[in-house]
């Protein structure tokens, strides 16, 4: 097997039989058929997955690499999913944890358009750290969650998005409040020379996102954030590779519900399938992901990975506007912080709050 990348797995199983277990997951990912009815030498030889290597990790746990024949993706983004983690996610002792690819094999994918040098230019913010806020709550008018577009945009928040609930609601209409939206920012940005942006979320079956997309198109939407777990990430690899125009904010929602190590999933596969900046759950937020596993997934986002465009890290869950230094001090400048909650905490001065952010954000990047 010549051809061919390697799939990292956590598994839990003894020491008695993790070889065993090992050999059905290398099985199980490749023919699904017991090794003594692979009767074919060309199968044998070039499609039937290896197991590479088995290391203990403590507690009943090992690693295990399975090296899997790229012939068997098809080169195509949800089919090399399936490869990845198909009928073994359904196996509760398995946990999928990264992936090793050959660059001629990654350059299959489209990775980011943007990127975080372009995404950088968008906004007109070559050095410093970006800033994000959420449009909230469900249950308000188009027109009200244009005021509070205006207002964030003259605040001077670089990204403005719906907040993930937000759809096709009756209170709220996709294309009507994509126009508000998008109008208010504009308004804002031409009494105060920035280029904040409007970011829509483009959410419901292919065809409806089809035309949220030239919706989007037509009113000048240069940001879509797009939650690939819940409506594909092979749409979002689609939109990419079909040249969207507009830059792709990722949204984690949904993202828990498979073992697959964050790090991996948000941080490499959300970035291969074109995601520009990709949302996720900061450490010491709503959630619980450690300091670790947040680290581990902004280099996953940023580090050099053949042809494939860094994506901004987006940390998020609850964070706070006083913990902004913080965030700086562990992300460095290539980050995009999203703050929602606390600046809404300010009740009537919002606005103010919302430019005492941007200001921080502003001084913190620059020390």
């Amino acid at each position: 097997m010549q051809d061919a990348f390697s799939v990292i797995y956590h598994v839990r199983s003894t020491p008695k039989e993790i070889a065993g277990r090992a050999e059905a997951i290398a099985l199980e990912q490749s023919v699904e058929l017991p090794r003594a009815a692979v009767r074919d030498p060309h199968i044998a030889e070039n499609i039937l997955a290896r197991v590479e290597s088995i290391a203990p990790l403590g507690d009943d746990q090992f690693e295990v690499v399975i090296r899997l024949a790229r012939a068997t993706t098809g080169d195509e983004p949800a089919q090399w999913l399936n490869m990845l983690f198909g009928n073994t996610s359904l196996q509760e002792d398995v946990l999928l944890v990264d992936v090793a690819m050959p660059e001629e094999m990654l350059a299959a994918f489209i990775g980011p358009r943007f990127g975080v040098e372009g995404l950088r230019k968008l906004v007109g913010a070559e050095e410093r750290p970006l800033t994000c806020t959420a449009l909230k709550p469900q249950g308000l008018s188009s027109a009200q969650l244009a005021d509070l577009c205006g207002l964030f945009a003259r605040a001077g928040i670089d990204l403005i998005k719906d907040d993930h609930g937000l759809a096709n609601q009756r209170f709220s209409p996709f294309a009507e409040r994509v126009a508000r939206c998008q109008v208010a920012v504009e308004q804002a940005n031409a009494e105060t020379g920035r280029r904040c942006c409007y970011v829509p979320n483009l959410i419901g079956s292919p065809r409806q996102i089809a035309e949220q997309v030239r919706l989007c198109r037509e009113l000048g939407v240069q940001v879509v954030m797009i939650e690939p777990m819940l409506v594909g990430m092979a749409l979002m690899h689609e939109l990419a590779a079909d040249n969207l125009g507009m830059a792709i904010l990722a949204h984690p929602a949904f993202g828990g519900a498979l073992r697959i190590a964050p790090a991996l999933l948000f941080g490499k596969i959300f970035r291969l399938f074109g995601a520009d900046a990709v949302i996720y759950p900061n450490y010491g937020g709503r959630f619980s992901y450690s300091p670790q596993t947040c680290k581990a997934l902004a280099e996953n986002l940023l580090h050099p990975w053949g042809g494939v465009k860094p994506a901004f890290p987006v940390p998020a869950g609850g964070m706070q506007v006083d913990r902004v230094q913080e965030m700086l001090d562990f992300y460095g400048k290539d980050v995009i912080l999203l703050i929602g909650g606390s600046l809404y905490m300010a009740g009537d001065a919002l606005l103010e709050r919302s430019r005492t952010f941007v200001e921080n954000v502003q001084k913190g990047g620059a020390r």
